[in-house]
């Protein structure tokens, strides 16, 4: 049998791989501090285009097998051209990605399949804030709202504890629900 064979994937994750990560990590710590990295470009009006090319981790730079490309826009109602999502929809999208992604892993690790799943998430932002007509009116979103349709051989009780694997365990919803220091700086170019 060769070794592809013998991997034991469970949702797409070679399980045997996460529990040597995991392993890994409890004997070195220092191997588990990530630093993920974007390059963001203004091309005009409300249009910019994000690069993500590398990361550290695992105590070393990693380069992605491709450099994905991010372009952001607005809607033409919010004076844009809409020539790819606002940065409002992708923080919907980081957070729809990452607690899926935080649900799969940990069910896996569980083994616990999963057939099917998808998020919906929506949010409510009142534009006040952003234009700074009222100070006390949020400039972010004032609430956000996802709903999980998952398919799995499970009970209800299980599907309901999947689910919440994702909060518990997402870096992104932990960024978003618990808040985290941003530092800004300028320079001239």
């Amino acid at each position: 049998m060769n070794t592809k064979q013998a991997l034991k994937k469970i949702n797409g994750v070679d399980v045997d791989r996460l529990f040597g990560t995991i392993n890994d990590i409890k004997k070195t710590a220092t191997i588990a501090k990530f630093k993920f990295r974007v390059r963001n470009q203004w091309i005009d009006c409300g249009h910019n285009r994000s690069e993500v090319r590398d990361f550290y981790g695992a105590g070393q730079d990693i380069d992605h097998l491709e450099t994905f490309v991010l372009d952001a826009d607005e809607a033409e109602i919010l004076l844009g051209e809409d020539k790819g999502p606002n940065p409002v929809e992708y923080l919907l999208h980081a957070l729809a990605a990452c607690v899926t992604s935080s649900i799969v892993y940990h069910a896996a690790a569980k083994g616990i399949e999963i057939e099917e799943i998808e998020s919906y998430v929506d949010g409510d932002i009142d534009l006040q804030g952003f234009l700074g007509i009222r100070q006390d009116v949020r400039r972010g979103y004032e609430a956000l709202r996802m709903r999980f349709k998952v398919k799995a051989n499970v009970s209800d009780d299980e599907l309901q504890e999947i689910v919440k694997l994702g909060p518990a365990f997402s870096p992104v919803f932990d960024s978003i629900t618990r808040g985290v220091p941003v530092a800004v700086t300028a320079e001239r170019k």
